[in-house]
């Protein structure tokens, strides 16, 4: 690990806005921002520029950018310190493993920003918005709480509308192209750093709005799912 990698993980340590594998967080987060406003989470925040991003649009609700990667995390907690964004906070742990952080119905929202979009069906089960995901978001997100997701993936945006038709989600906002936007939204025209380098290469920036039905389908639907990537994927009935 290089030098400057060691110097920001001591440097986490003193952040009063960073919670590493924090123990007895769960349910209590209003306590950690002295308010009980709402929350809203950024998964795989990276360098967590929506989360302070959204901060800054909107003083009276609480963000918490969550990652594993504290070199990145790092960058974000700095920038919400510099800013004095007293409503912004990071979490650092696995993705699988946010369920031990959140009580029911404590998170209002949910942001899912150019996450990696594991292109190789193999890897389906890692993409944020596979089913496995969503049970797991369902534990703590209030009833009807919006997922958005963000991505220049063609393969994660059609992914996620093949989820959210067979799963029984609610589709609330479906952009194929958020440049395209007469009026865009000011939330969508935050950028993260993976944004701007356009690994895809689509040249294009995809945007999806939904929440959970009441009861989300089980693993014997992902079978049927996963079965149906594969036949797509080798052009096969």
């Amino acid at each position: 690990m290089g030098y400057k990698k060691l110097v920001r993980f001591e440097e986490l340590k003193s952040f009063p806005n960073v919670l590493e594998f924090p123990q007895h967080i769960k349910g209590g987060w209003k306590d950690h921002f002295h308010n009980p406003n709402p929350i809203t989470l950024e998964l795989a925040c990276g360098k967590g520029e929506y989360a302070t991003g959204l901060a800054q649009l909107y003083s009276d609700r609480n963000f918490i950018g969550v990652d594993l990667k504290g070199n990145r995390i790092w960058v974000g907690a700095k920038k919400a310190l510099q800013n004095n964004l007293v409503n912004v906070a990071f979490l650092r742990t696995e993705i699988d493993q946010v369920t031990d952080y959140f009580a029911e119905n404590e998170v209002s929202e949910i942001w899912i920003t150019f996450p990696d979009p594991q292109l190789r069906i193999s890897k389906a089960r890692k993409r944020l918005t596979h089913p496995k995901f969503l049970r797991l978001y369902k534990q703590f997100l209030h009833p009807g709480g919006f997922i958005h997701l963000k991505t220049d993936s063609p393969t994660l945006y059609g992914f996620t509308k093949k989820v959210i038709a067979q799963y029984g989600c609610t589709v609330h906002d479906d952009l194929d192209d958020v440049y395209k936007e007469v009026r865009m939204p000011a939330e969508l025209k935050i950028k993260t750093h993976y944004e701007s380098l356009d690994i895809a290469q689509s040249r294009r920036v995809h945007y999806l709005c939904f929440s959970l039905p009441e009861q989300i389908p089980g693993v014997e639907k992902d079978k049927e799912l996963k079965e149906q990537l594969k036949h797509e994927e080798t052009g096969t009935d």
